[in-house]
């Protein structure tokens, strides 16, 4: 493989109504390839045709292509050349190479360079027609990841909310409209949906683009902390305040603070941030003179806030001052249909960081798609880098997968409660056993603090836990 850098993936073959994709057949044999072509122009596939290996690579450079159906046994330009000149014009490109009996070493050493698939010759049109149908819905696939990633990185900054599926579209087009706005939002969603992300897309679509955004986790902060983290403090304020500091609050002037897991701060921090929204004015720890300041806040928790707040553990007030905008982020459970796209998002990360480009056979990618994931997107993300590093060919299979790889989905029990309490026992006791009891490892798996896992370990009554 050149080391040179590869150009950013093309879209997608365009398509006149009713065509499948569009298929380059290479193959130095006239009758294979006018055969070959033949099949699959009557199923509804558009076919460039070329005669040798130099034509295909002049073909590749020059237009873009779905599947290349390749033979590997050409001169003096061969399929591996194919295979090279293919993945460096146009990496999302499908190559399928076709073998003759007894060579098969040949398509296994062209999938470990790249290739998607092989046929051995003589091969049946049924099996042709599998093969090069599922090419080519993985081509679609990785398009709508570039696209999806594309639209979102240009109408927000960023790219990595991917998903086609109407709790998603949804949720898009409501932080597209509340984004260039000053309201209060208030993100619910389970750990792992991508809170965060929706937060910044808030703020990098709102008129303080510019200006910071600052993110604070209130479980990660004791509770004595957590008021001086946010509000500064004066010097000699407390044991161990030496000099005076700036809060969060005014660290994010102009710009936007997020406050996540808003539902686990003490009601006297309640009272104290309830006031920062409404008179937009802050005191510093050990201050008497109020700072104003320019915040949008933007928070999140993963509780059922309105329970909390029927339970007096949450201040009524503050939630209505915080659910200006509510905003729901689904669970994956709820888009399972994004899952494929997620799976290849994660792949293309992957590929760009070792170098490796690896993908799911059907078996593994099915196993996914009927799983719960409690552990929602952050899940499914940390399972796919894992199984892509076990994996020591370029095809993942269940056995390369985790040894706590997912079944089929259990029954969650009857409260919504219940329900969030039994998916975050499952995924923080699936993480803890990844790691082999380091906690510490575990928790930045779970994207969260070592006291925080161990708090919810304890609460959950998970072994390990105290």
């Amino acid at each position: 493989m050149s080391e040179q850098p590869r150009p950013a993936d093309p879209q997608p073959a365009p398509r006149p109504s009713g065509q499948l994709g569009k298929v380059l057949v290479v193959d130095d044999q006239k009758n294979m390839r006018a055969t070959t072509a033949l099949v699959l122009r009557d199923a509804g596939y558009a076919v460039a045709e070329a005669e040798s290996g130099a034509a295909a690579v002049q073909r590749v450079a020059a237009e873009p292509f779905d599947v290349v159906l390749t033979d590997v046994r050409m001169g003096p330009v061969d399929g591996m050349e194919v295979l090279r000149a293919t993945l460096e014009s146009a990496p999302a490109t499908q190559v399928i190479v076709m073998t003759a009996y007894g060579t098969i070493e040949s398509a296994v050493e062209a999938i470990r360079r790249g290739a998607y698939d092989y046929l051995a010759k003589p091969f049946q049109e049924d099996e042709l027609l599998l093969r090069i149908a599922k090419a080519v819905e993985r081509r679609r696939l990785l398009g709508e990841v570039s696209l999806l990633a594309g639209e979102f990185r240009a109408r927000y900054g960023l790219e990595h909310i991917v998903g086609r599926s109407a709790p998603i579209r949804e949720l898009l087009e409501r932080v597209r409209r509340v984004a260039p706005t000053d309201s209060t939002v208030l993100i619910s969603g389970e750990s792992g949906t991508g809170k965060e992300l929706v937060a910044r897309a808030l703020h990098a679509g709102s008129r303080r683009s510019q200006k910071p955004f600052v993110p604070v986790n209130c479980a990660a902060i004791t509770e004595t902390l957590l008021e001086s983290e946010l509000f500064g403090h004066a010097r000699g304020a407390f044991t161990g305040a030496t000099r005076a500091r700036r809060g969060l609050f005014e660290e994010a002037s102009g710009g936007t603070l997020f406050i996540d897991e808003i539902t686990e701060t003490a009601p006297g921090f309640q009272a104290k941030l309830l006031r920062a929204l409404q008179e937009g004015e802050i005191r510093r720890v050990g201050e008497s003179m109020p700072v104003r300041v320019d915040v949008r806040v933007i928070a999140s928790t993963n509780r059922e806030i309105k329970q909390a707040v029927a339970e007096r553990r949450f201040r009524e007030d503050l939630y209505y001052r915080l659910a200006v905008v509510p905003l729901r982020v689904p669970p994956l459970r709820e888009r399972r249909e994004d899952v494929p796209l997620l799976v290849e998002h994660f792949l293309e990360a992957h590929a760009r960081r070792t170098g490796v480009r690896k993908r799911l056979d059907p078996e593994a990618l099915a196993r996914l798609e009927t799983y719960s994931w409690p552990g929602n997107v952050r899940e499914l993300e940390n399972l796919v880098e894992q199984a892509a590093a076990l994996s020591q060919g370029p095809v993942i299979t269940p056995v390369d997968m985790p040894f706590d790889t997912p079944g089929p989905e259990q029954p969650t029990p009857g409260t919504l409660a219940e329900a969030v309490d039994e998916a975050e026992r499952r995924a923080i006791t699936a993480a803890v056993q990844r790691c082999q009891g380091d906690l510490g490892e575990a928790a930045r798996q779970l994207g969260v603090s070592s006291t925080t896992l161990w708090r919810r370990m304890k609460r959950l009554a998970i072994p390990g836990g105290g």
